[in-house]
């Protein structure tokens, strides 16, 4: 069982150009990455063509272009991969939406389009990442601690230790903007 000082020797000695450190990295961090991903994929529709192991495997090909990166720690890496694995939602919403655009809807029943909800998973995804966009260009550190404790499932405290604020900070910063998203993605 690897521990929380093993993944962050791995990550410091991926920063510094070892190689061998992301390919022993990734077997210690994989079942979280997959923990991530299922969470992420749960708030997506039933039919999702995305499984969390494709999800975590196109992680994976992101990772490898992160090679500037300055790994501090697990918690942060975990940020990182959540926040990545929303991108790639993002961008498969988006080209379900464009998709349907160009013409290759599928043509549905009267009643069955009566009991479809009114907006699409898709649209529901991009709608949260515009919002969250929106809240980083109020505050930054909301938007983080956003995408840290709902995408990556960070505690409070592991928060608290990559941001560099107390716990207490970060339980305040977090209930505010959960209230913004909230308003700002139910108003009509």
């Amino acid at each position: 069982m690897a521990t929380a000082s093993d993944v962050t020797g791995l990550l410091l000695r991926w920063s510094r150009g070892d190689a061998q450190a992301l390919e022993q990295l990734l077997p210690l961090v994989y079942d979280q990455c997959r923990r991530i991903a299922d969470r992420q994929l749960r708030r997506e529709r039933a039919d999702h063509t995305l499984s969390p192991t494709a999800l975590v495997h196109e992680l994976y090909l992101q990772l490898i272009d992160q090679r500037r990166a300055t790994w501090s720690n697990r918690a942060q890496f975990f940020g990182v991969a959540a926040q990545l694995m929303r991108r790639i939602l993002v961008d498969y919403a988006r080209s379900r939406l464009a998709q349907r655009r160009r013409g290759s809807a599928v043509h549905v029943s009267l009643e069955l389009a009566a009991e479809a909800p009114d907006r699409s998973r898709s649209a529901e995804v991009l709608a949260l990442n515009d919002a969250l966009d929106r809240l980083a260009e109020l505050d930054p550190e909301q938007q983080r601690i956003v995408e840290l404790r709902f995408f990556a499932g960070l505690t409070v405290e592991e928060i608290a230790h990559v941001l560099g604020r107390s716990p207490r900070t970060v339980k305040r910063e977090w209930q505010l903007a959960k209230a913004w998203l909230f308003r700002e993605l139910h108003q009509t």
